[in-house]
């Protein structure tokens, strides 16, 4: 018995630590003004991006959720508009396991909307398979799509007084690995039959978007657009990190 309340104990210990640490819930206190700006929000039709797209709505920012699914992004643009009572959402199709799906919504984007104020890359997943163009999907939907959106739109982002790229990371980046003679050879940064493997993939891809971020950031250095990368923890907990960075980094003067 005694074995059995000292393992209690030290399981809700770890717990109120890992709540008042790791999983903090935090909130947004910034009250800028975002009305008349525009936001692209990858998988912004659940989870995170969701959230996200519901809190910018909200603040009064044109939202565009970029989605692969257009009847599960349709619900969610009813959901967010019947919460903030805001019209100004749309719907594009974009598959970021497909570059052509990617380039596609970026031609369509630069055709019909005349400015870019954040870009937020966020869908991501942690699955096996192949992406239509041969990559691994993990590294080519949670990577290589947002890095060739990213590009793509670039110009466009430049072109608004102060601009943002944030891109959804993990801290798992901290397990990821990059090799290059595998990658030349297969398209992928890891495979396998186990979850284990397929979360060692999901490291390695959050690991690419943690590089990417910092690259981009040296390479806009005195430009108008700042780059940041963002661990958001759980989604019910979203008005932390993510947020944060949104509201309070006054440097864009988003």
């Amino acid at each position: 018995m005694l074995h059995l309340i000292i393992a209690v104990a030290l399981i809700g210990a770890l717990y109120v630590v890992l709540v008042e640490t790791l999983f903090k819930k935090s909130k947004c206190k910034g009250t800028a003004d975002v009305t008349g700006k525009t936001a692209i929000i990858t998988g912004g039709n659940t989870g995170i991006g969701k959230a996200t797209a519901m809190d910018l709505a909200g603040r009064g920012m044109r939202v565009i959720l970029a989605c692969r699914n257009q009847q599960k992004a349709e619900a969610a643009i009813n959901d967010i508009k019947k919460a903030t009572c805001s019209n100004d959402i749309v719907y594009m199709e974009l598959d970021l396991g497909s570059l052509k799906s990617v380039r596609a919504f970026a031609e369509t984007f630069l055709k019909t909307e005349s400015r870019l104020d954040l870009l937020i890359n966020n869908a991501g997943l942690v699955a096996d398979g192949r992406t239509t163009d041969g990559f691994g999907i993990e590294f080519g939907v949670n990577h290589l799509g947002h890095f060739l959106l990213t590009h793509l739109l670039l110009d466009r982002l430049k072109e608004s007084p102060a601009s943002r790229v944030i891109t959804v990371a993990s801290m798992a980046y901290r397990w990821g690995k990059i090799d290059f003679d595998s990658l030349i050879s297969t398209k992928d940064l890891g495979s396998g039959r186990y979850s284990w493997q397929f979360f060692q993939a999901y490291c390695n891809s959050k690991l690419c978007n943690v590089l990417f971020t910092h690259e981009l950031a040296n390479r806009l250095k005195g430009s108008n657009v700042t780059c940041y990368s963002v661990h958001p923890g759980k989604p019910h907990l979203w008005d932390n990190v993510m947020l944060r960075v949104l509201c309070e980094c006054s440097v864009s003067g988003i």
